[in-house]
């Protein structure tokens, strides 16, 4: 008989395991008929999934072009700069345009799909480090139970799409982690980065809305400023400066779809000098402004 090692956790083993903690965070999830969908250049700080029940859907990551296949799911990491339009009703090449409704039971979907983009989405955030993945669109085979998993949701959201019960809650999180979990290995080598990259992009999160210098942040693993910067850039494909004002522009747009905190709030806390400061970074990352964004007007 063996004695349980570890009373707290009920575990009789003494071999220690390492788990990988996900903080998946739900954003939105909406099953939608678009009459137009003419999205460019987008670039926010959050994952996306895609699906069109219908042909028509374009997805463009710089000069790559992605037909969308509806036996098929395309992921969207973030910071990814892409474009999207609905191919049969195409009328702007800048900006981010998008008309539709979201699709009930009382809506005839076949009447809807000769003349509309029937388009389910769902925006997440996965926590450090797979929110600093590398920037792509990845496409996804419908596996049988992937397509199970995706027509209860489009269903659950037919018949409301606004206060969500238990049950929907752990199946959009099971959907999503087995999407990922399809996307292949070398997505995911941001998990086994220099242990020193990883303390600090720990302190970061930890510490957003200070100001975070080069100097201090290199003196937490005992490395020169121009030593570190270099390992970091090379460990994560990003100078340190750009990844801090990525990460405080997620914050950012956090904050602007859960609180209602004003813009000149935001940016002192975040630790811009003054909100014209501030609204320059947000354009730069996201290429609209945080006024258009805090409105809604993006969408």
């Amino acid at each position: 008989m063996r004695l349980i090692n570890k009373i707290e956790l009920g575990d009789p083993s003494t071999q220690q395991q390492r788990f990988i903690d996900v903080k998946l965070r739900l954003m939105c999830c909406r099953y939608w008929h678009l009459e137009l969908w003419d999205c460019h250049n987008m670039v926010f700080p959050f994952w996306r999934i895609y699906w069109n029940k219908n042909e028509g859907g374009e997805l463009k990551l710089q000069h790559q072009v992605y037909q969308m296949d509806p036996d098929f799911l395309y992921i969207v990491s973030p910071f990814t700069p892409f474009s999207s339009s609905y191919l049969k009703n195409k009328r702007y090449t800048s900006g981010i345009h998008v008309a539709g409704k979201n699709l009930s039971f009382e809506h005839d979907e076949t009447h809807y799909e000769t003349k509309s983009l029937i388009h389910f989405f769902t925006h997440f955030n996965l926590g450090a480090p797979f929110d600093n993945v590398l920037p792509g669109i990845f496409k996804i085979q419908l596996t049988p139970h992937l397509r199970e998993g995706l027509m209860y949701l489009t269903n659950e959201l037919k018949l409301d799409n606004q206060n969500f019960k238990m049950t929907f809650n752990l199946k959009l999180q099971s959907f999503i982690k087995e999407t990922i979990s399809n996307i292949g290995a070398e997505l995911w080598k941001t998990i086994n980065i220099d242990e020193r990259v990883l303390i600090v992009h720990r302190f970061i999160e930890a510490n957003i809305t200070e100001k975070l210098s080069n100097a201090d942040l290199a003196s937490l693993v005992h490395m020169a400023p121009n030593s570190f910067a270099r390992l970091f850039r090379t460990e994560m494909n990003l100078p340190l400066h750009s990844f801090i004002q990525n990460r405080k522009i997620a914050k950012a747009c956090e904050l602007f779809g859960h609180t209602n905190e004003t813009i000149e709030s935001i940016s002192f806390n975040l630790g811009f000098s003054d909100r014209y400061h501030f609204s320059r970074v947000f354009k730069a990352v996201t290429g609209i402004s945080p006024a258009a964004y805090k409105s809604g007007r993006y969408l």
